[in-house]
């Protein structure tokens, strides 16, 4: 048993572009972002994606579309791949926020247990997109020998990985800096001391054109 699963951040829009917190809001994919996602379904064409699943939010969902079209495949959707609820920073700049909460977002980088005002923490993000691959492991029949692609954002990507990785909480904020339209990719084989089991392995972190 072999499982390849391929983690793409959508392509950039304008908050992304203008340090502006998107969390849950449901912002567009600007036209530096479109082509970036054009980019990505070309990287992509030669991976052995068998399917593709993607968050609701547009930035997500449009960004999958075009690597679906690219590659003949239809995109499912789920909304538990939907980025961080950032509560009361949503909408703000990075400047806004630390003027108002002076020392909170670098807590909330630092600690992925720490949640922004009416918000979520990244290992609240990690656990129910994590509950996506578990269900996908044990339904997709079609995985083996072949790569499924989620479609998600910096935030939900950083903290599933560190999750299927086994990581310790301490360690979840190693992975941060995920490029739009770049992918973390991961490969799931048995483990050694039981076989029944999967072990995660990461293949690559931020792999892109961007």
């Amino acid at each position: 048993m072999q499982r390849r699963l391929i983690l793409l951040r959508h392509g950039e829009t304008e908050y992304n572009a203008t340090q502006r917190m998107q969390g849950q809001l449901d912002t567009v994919l600007s036209e530096r972002g479109l082509a970036q996602a054009h980019a990505a379904a070309a990287e992509l064409r030669d991976a052995g994606i068998g399917k593709i699943v993607s968050s609701d939010l547009v930035r997500a969902r449009h960004t999958a579309e075009v690597v679906g079209a690219d590659l003949g495949l239809a995109v499912d959707v789920d909304t538990r791949l939907r980025e961080t609820h950032l509560g009361d920073w949503q909408g703000k700049t990075h400047s806004e926020v630390d003027e108002e909460h002076g020392g909170a977002r670098a807590m909330w980088r630092s600690d992925a247990s720490w949640a922004p005002p009416q918000g979520e923490s990244r290992v609240e993000v990690a656990r129910r997109a994590r509950e996506v691959v578990e269900e996908l492991m044990a339904s997709h029949d079609g995985w083996d020998g072949e790569a499924l692609l989620i479609v998600s954002h910096g935030g939900t990507i950083a903290g599933l990985t560190a999750s299927l990785l086994g990581l310790g909480v301490e360690q979840y904020p190693v992975f941060k800096g995920l490029g739009n339209a770049n992918t973390s990719r991961l490969v799931a084989l048995p483990r050694i001391d039981d076989p029944s089991a999967t072990q995660w392995y990461l293949e690559a972190w931020n792999r892109g054109l961007n």
